[in-house]
């Protein structure tokens, strides 16, 4: 039986729906919610609908004043983690006791410390003894006899005191914010360190310990200021200066992190989530498959097609992968790529959504919020770094489908374009029209508010197409009462991962403020970036050399690897804003614009993702694949390389970025950047019309990385390193096809 090419592309993955999302709750703990029943999942779901119904009026009619709106969000973001995520394990290891026994020392020591500025009262006794029974009860004291799925006490009580700390400052905000600005009352400094705990275990419970890690060494940081070594010392602060400048107003937990969170963030992540269930997602799936299906290694071209318009709607990688490689990896596989290729080549393309346009992710937003740059302008901006990673995804693709000599996608598994846009046209209205808003310079949630209207709205043409007699249309996507409540529901618990997280990275960027600790990494990375150019410059004999070149070269390295290492384990969003704030500096000091050195933090950010040890993505894309996790990761890595050039690309040659514009310059970095991936591809794949030797891979490999400078000489002697050895290999491909005539 042969497959009509009116409909869509069949599903080939051997798992069902179940699967996936369970394969995406064990990878991405964004996504691992508790599965609920009962009056307990009524609860949720009131409370998470009431939370998008909520960010859905603002978007549309106006926000509340800054503080009030972060303040109402992150209330029903704390209420609902503790109920919505569950603790890690049942049986506790001698880890998660470590790590667990760590945070309670911690703790008790915030909690003596307060009670010793406090005035003498029975209050503070009595808060010091209830903090006190708080902090045991992180402990997984119980952990062996309890369900971590169920919803416990130590839950509903940390649940409760996740909502009250927040909705304390909405109901007294006229006290704190206006009478007692300034100077808090005891009860203040109480609720600011109850916040400061409940936000931590929040972020263990979410995303694991490494971002709770380094909120509280934050903390740690400004009250040790004196004892801090060489330039990273400062005057210490006390735990009330702390709590006030954490907790009170808008430089720490409620700063610009959960604002973006609260006000762009949340609004695309409900918007991603009614798309994919009004048939978006398998919309990308069909129009990548008519674009890239017929082609040599049609399979793996589709899941780099398909991955970059899927990850135009989903902030996550790890989402994105397993969604579309339950579809492409499989058939990959079938078409006689090897299972760690094809699930190295989903992973790297679904990491790539993250950097394109026009949603980019949640981290997008942020960059926005920092720099004070409109978002339409951000978007032009990523549109040719985004190009490049694409671009040398899809020629290592070519490249090993050339080499292994397979054909395309059969003719019956590609569906008609014409069909595909009969059936679901009115899908792409929401889409474009949100994007238009974008480019008119409307606000990012408003855009989000149309969209997300008008994709309900036009969810419902499928039925009004079947009352007029059209039988070809998906009744399944039609977004009825019953399934708006599922979206919404899903778009509340998507967002309370980031939203947790943010609120963490709150502390970094409130001690940063208070200690000045960003100006102080940026002069260690100086001055450690210009003591190995010296070293460097000392045994260049010839004197080319520059010691600021040099020392942009190794500051680079240095943040990169700094952006890389913090990226592991933890979401683009929170280690952009960290590395934004403490890394980006560092690389002002060395004259780089500074739109370029966040541009340059973020693809770092996001590559770590597909980088192990802890490559999340491909590790997801491995469990698929059925192949080594380890050696997948290494694989995507280097399929990546085209995300971990460009950067250096935009450094040297600003224009890529349309930053301090030059036409002539733009065109070289452009045709130099091409070049670049064009030799660094046949490098790795080891083919370029014919097998490449040891040698020709390390002077591709060379040539590549000096097509990286922007100086004239530099790329002509790159090119001609490329030419040199491509060009005897592509007449060698064909000297070889004529004799074999």
């Amino acid at each position: 039986m042969t497959h009509d090419p009116n409909q869509s592309v069949p599903s080939e993955s051997e798992l069902s729906q179940e699967e996936i999302d369970e394969m995406i709750r064990e990878f991405d703990s964004e996504s691992n919610f508790r599965q609920t029943v009962g009056p307990i999942a009524i609860l949720i779901t009131v409370a998470s609908v009431t939370l998008s119904l909520f960010h859905l009026y603002t978007a549309g009619f106006g926000l509340l004043n800054e503080v009030m709106h972060r303040t109402v969000h992150l209330a029903f973001v704390m209420g609902l983690v503790f109920l919505v995520f569950p603790r890690k394990r049942a049986n506790p290891t001698p880890a998660l006791w470590g790590t667990s026994l760590i945070f309670f020392a911690f703790y008790l020591y915030l909690i003596f410390d307060l009670f010793n500025n406090l005035p003498s009262s029975t209050e503070a006794y009595v808060f010091t003894a209830a903090m006190f029974g708080l902090a045991v009860l992180t402990l997984p004291i119980d952990g062996r006899t309890r369900d971590p799925g169920k919803v416990g006490l130590r839950d509903w009580l940390f649940a409760a005191l996740g909502a009250a700390t927040s909705a304390y400052l909405v109901v007294f905000f006229r006290d704190v914010f206006i009478v007692n600005v300034g100077d808090p009352r005891p009860q203040e400094y109480m609720m600011g360190l109850v916040t400061i705990l409940i936000v931590l275990e929040a972020t263990r419970r979410t995303m694991g310990p490494t971002l709770a890690y380094i909120g509280a060494a934050c903390i740690l940081y400004a009250m040790f200021g004196p004892y801090m070594p060489g330039i990273l010392a400062h005057r210490g602060y006390g735990i009330d200066r702390i709590i006030n400048h954490l907790y009170v107003g808008t430089e720490g937990i409620y700063g610009v992190a959960v604002g973006v969170v609260a006000t762009y963030v949340f609004h695309f992540v409900l918007f991603g989530i009614l798309a994919q269930m009004s048939g978006l997602g398998q919309l990308f799936i069909d129009l990548a498959t008519v674009v890239a299906g017929r082609h040599s290694g049609g399979s793996a071209k589709v899941s780099v097609v398909s991955s970059g318009f899927f990850g135009m709607i989903s902030g996550s990688p790890i989402a994105n992968t397993v969604t579309t490689g339950a579809f492409t990896i499989p058939l990959m596989k079938k078409m006689g790529f090897s299972g760690r290729f094809a699930g190295a080549v989903e992973a790297s393309a679904s990491c790539g959504g993250q950097v394109t346009p026009p949603i980019m992710g949640a981290s997008a937003f942020v960059m926005t919020e920092m720099l004070g740059v409109p978002y339409n302008e951000i978007i032009l901006i990523a549109i040719i770094p985004a190009a490049f990673h694409y671009l040398a995804i899809l020629l290592m693709v070519h490249l090993e489908s050339k080499r292994l000599r397979l054909a395309g996608m059969e003719s019956d598994k590609i569906p008609r374009m014409a069909a595909i846009l009969k059936r679901s046209w009115h899908l792409l209205v929401p889409l474009g029209v949100m994007v238009t808003l974008l480019l008119m310079q409307y606000t990012p949630f408003l855009a989000a508010f149309w969209g997300i209207l008008l994709t309900i709205a036009v969810s419902y043409t499928p039925l009004v197409a079947h009352a007029l007699g059209d039988r070809n249309m998906d009744l399944n996507t039609v977004l009825t009462p019953k399934k708006l409540v599922i979206g919404f529901e899903d778009g509340a618990k998507f967002a309370l991962a980031i939203g947790a997280a943010c609120a963490c990275v709150g502390f970094l960027l409130g001690i940063t403020t208070l200690t000045g600790l960003g100006f102080k990494f940026s002069a260690a990375v100086v001055q450690l970036a210009y003591d190995v150019a010296a070293i460097v410059i000392s045994f260049d004999f010839t004197g080319l050399l520059a010691e600021k070149s040099v020392a942009l070269f190794f500051g680079l390295v240095f943040v990169a690897i700094a952006c890389i290492l913090m990226g592991a384990g933890i979401p683009t969003t929170p280690t952009y804003i960290i590395l934004a704030s403490i890394a980006a500096p560092a690389l002002t000091e060395f004259g780089v614009p500074l739109i370029a050195t966040h541009f340059f933090v973020f693809y770092f950010g996001v590559l770590a993702d597909v980088t192990p040890p802890v490559a999340l993505a491909a590790y997801a894309a491995a469990g698929l694949s059925r192949a080594s996790p380890m050696q997948t990761g290494v694989t995507a890595f280097r399929l990546s390389m085209g995300k971990a050039l460009v950067p250096f690309m935009f450094i040297y040659a600003p224009s890529l970025l349309f930053v301090d514009f030059s036409p002539v310059e733009f065109v070289g970095a452009l045709l130099s950047g091409i070049l670049a991936i064009v030799a660094l591809s046949a490098a790795y794949i080891g083919f370029f019309g014919s097998d490449l030797k040891r040698y020709e891979k390390v002077v591709l490999t060379i040539a590549g990385l000096i097509l990286i400078s922007t100086n004239w000489i530099a790329m002509l002697i790159g090119t001609l390193m490329v030419l040199a050895v491509l060009w005897p290999a592509y007449k060698g491909r064909h000297n070889h096809a004529n004799a074999a005539v």
